[in-house]
């Protein structure tokens, strides 16, 4: 372009000079983010009606599941009333959430069979082989651990409200609980911790046991993975939290028994979340262990 007064325009001195011949940098396209799939909230109600299309297809063997896990909760509620150690109830209530994923493992088979249009039945559920080998193992000890921990996290939360001091007996401690000022502080603190270790247990679990189950992974990678798939698609995953927990308020409500047909659909559901979220990248995935 040329200067009216002083004929053609000069370059800038402080501009850069390239040399000749060098390529121009173009910036990098966006990568799309694989593992969102920005799903409507209402994806989650879907998963439930699958969950329960897949619990009426043979219901036989997902009521006899559910009947199990009903009969081995009430044992292990009872034995915590015969040892005097009742006051494990409710965080032990509450840590059936941390582990439920990890008894769900022969539901998630029996979605998967019906999917692959294969037979199903009570002993493909109850001896599922997981193509993740012993690491489907390593993952249920981690998830043991972590209820334990929740367990002494709920005793500490006590003491501290409460002292060291003998347990009232839960027809004593409920009225305390709810009625007074320092019963209320516990169960906001006590509900608050619980939903932070419920909240990781249910994102690091939620896909991590079906993809154990159908893929040859590792468990650290596949927790890695379940917790950046419900992170990456929180509103859904918010959502389908939100049914389970709510679902289980109704079966303690109503002694656990509808535990018998809750459990089994929500495992189901459970499956179904996963085949729709879980999309293998065409990029290797990090694995902290090979497995044998």
């Amino acid at each position: 372009m040329l200067n009216e007064s002083n004929g053609p325009a000069q370059p800038d001195p402080l501009d850069p000079v390239l040399p000749e011949g060098l390529p121009e940098v173009v910036p990098p396209l966006p990568v799309p983010n694989l593992r969102a799939r920005n799903l409507p909230w209402s994806t989650a109600i879907g998963w439930l009606v699958a969950g329960w299309s897949d619990f009426c297809t043979n219901p036989l063997p997902s009521v006899i599941y559910g009947t199990l896990v009903f009969a081995v909760s009430i044992a292990f509620i009872t034995s915590l009333f015969s040892v005097g150690m009742d006051y494990y109830l409710f965080p032990a209530m509450a840590g059936f959430l941390v582990l439920g994923p990890l008894v769900a493992g022969g539901l998630y088979e029996k979605s998967r069979r019906i999917s692959e249009g294969a037979t199903t039945g009570l002993s493909s559920m109850l001896l599922v082989r997981p193509l993740s080998g012993h690491q489907a193992i390593f993952m249920g000890t981690l998830l043991l651990l972590l209820f334990l921990l929740w367990m002494r996290a709920a005793v500490i939360i006590y003491a501290i409200f409460f002292g060291i001091r003998p347990f009232l007996g839960a027809d004593q401690f409920l009225p305390t609980l709810f009625l007074t000022p320092t019963g209320w502080s516990m169960l906001m603190v006590g509900s608050a911790v619980g939903a932070l270790f419920a909240a990781f247990a249910f994102a690091a679990s939620v896909f991590s046991i079906p993809m154990l189950i159908q893929e040859d992974t590792d468990a650290l990678t596949a927790m890695g993975v379940s917790i950046a798939l419900a992170w990456n698609n929180l509103k859904v995953m918010l959502c389908w939290g939100a049914i389970v927990v709510g679902f289980f308020l109704i079966s303690a409500f109503t002694g656990f028994v509808s535990l018998i047909v809750i459990f089994p659909v929500l495992g189901h559901g459970t499956w179904h979340s996963y085949r729709t979220i879980r999309v293998k990248p065409d990029i290797k995935e990090r694995v902290f262990y090979s497995p044998a």
